[in-house]
């Protein structure tokens, strides 16, 4: 799926007009979907319009994240009206992935409100009043820029952070970087963008707890040679109380350490969500042999075909067994 500069223009049309706008990351959102949120809410409150940013299960951003936001867009859901003239989605593959504020998108079109749905997931079935989805797409930052440029507005130092969070963290720092990524890297760096903070910030700086928590994780690693059609499986799971030791981002970021097993062609994390069933979010990465969206997708969830996700019940020896078969007729690349 791909988008053309007249489905830009038209989401651009439609944002000349923001008056009151709620903006929606996904649950346990990352820099791409909040970078998004808050580059586009920045423009659109100094265009004039009331610009609320939030996402479903958190009371505030995340700590990795919070210095995007030095104009407190972020309000809690809690704090959300029922329903808005104007709704937007970004880096949301499905209503699925707004949790608890999945809701805001009927009543905001049985209200007749428009929602915007701005993504990069092959996986997105569109569910917006008007779409602007491509899969092409590095990230979700790169429409939202497109869409900014189409509102001829020009990027300011924080705005441009925004951005390239969602860039560099959604191309694995530049490693799936195309010579348009780092063309965009470069705008955004001209726009007053500081490489090395933000990336530290973003990426690199994390509690002492998340060593302890990590290292019990990898030690329970397994590895089979013979799954995922003989590409490989890595994998390991997150326990609840476990994960409660550190921030989501952490946990989160298990997947970036076990992926690097170079033995495997998929690297599996399943982490446990807390409450009375066993429950299971479940990471996936594949190193380029099979396609773990179509993987996702088999199982309820969605993704890109690299790195895709999707949540799952039973216990974890369940869940690992819906996993191994699933894999065994993934799509080759």
């Amino acid at each position: 799926m791909t988008t053309s500069q007249l489905d830009v223009d038209r989401a651009a049309a439609l944002l000349r007009g923001s008056g009151d706008v709620l903006i929606l990351s996904h649950v346990r959102p990352d820099a791409d979907t909040l970078g998004s949120a808050l580059a586009l809410g920045r423009v659109l409150r100094r265009r004039g319009a009331t610009v609320r940013v939030s996402y479903s299960g958190g009371s505030a951003l995340p700590d990795s994240l919070r210095s995007l936001d030095p104009d407190g867009l972020f309000v809690p859901e809690d704090q959300l009206p029922a329903s808005v003239p104007q709704l937007i989605t970004v880096d949301v593959a499905s209503v699925a992935r707004l949790g608890a504020l999945a809701d805001r998108v009927e009543a905001t079109r049985a209200a007749g409100g428009d929602v915007l749905v701005i993504d990069h997931h092959a996986s997105n079935p569109g569910f917006g009043t008007l779409n602007l989805i491509d899969a092409h797409a590095e990230a979700t930052v790169v429409l939202v820029l497109r869409v900014l440029d189409a509102l001829e507005e020009k990027l300011d130092a924080v705005t441009a952070s925004c951005l390239y969070a969602g860039l560099v963290t959604d191309t694995a720092m530049f490693r799936l970087a195309r010579p348009d990524t780092h063309r965009m890297a470069v705008r955004l760096l001209e726009a007053g963008v500081d490489p090395a903070a933000l990336t530290r910030e973003v990426v690199d700086e994390r509690p002492f707890a998340a060593l302890a928590m990590l290292g019990s994780v990898l030690s329970a690693a397994r590895f089979e040679p013979d799954a995922a059609q003989g590409f490989g499986l890595v994998h390991t799971t997150v326990p609840a109380d476990l994960a409660a030791t550190v921030r989501y981002e952490e946990v989160e970021g298990v997947i970036d350490v076990v992926r690097t097993v170079g033995e495997a062609g998929v690297a599996v994390v399943l982490k446990e969500v807390a409450g009375p069933s066993p429950e299971w979010t479940v990471s996936l990465r594949s190193a380029g042999r099979l396609d773990v969206s179509a993987v996702a997708v088999s199982l309820g969830g969605g993704g890109h075909k690299l790195a895709a996700g999707c949540t799952l019940t039973g216990t974890a020896d369940q869940a690992l067994e819906q996993l191994r078969a699933a894999l065994e007729t993934a799509p080759l690349l």
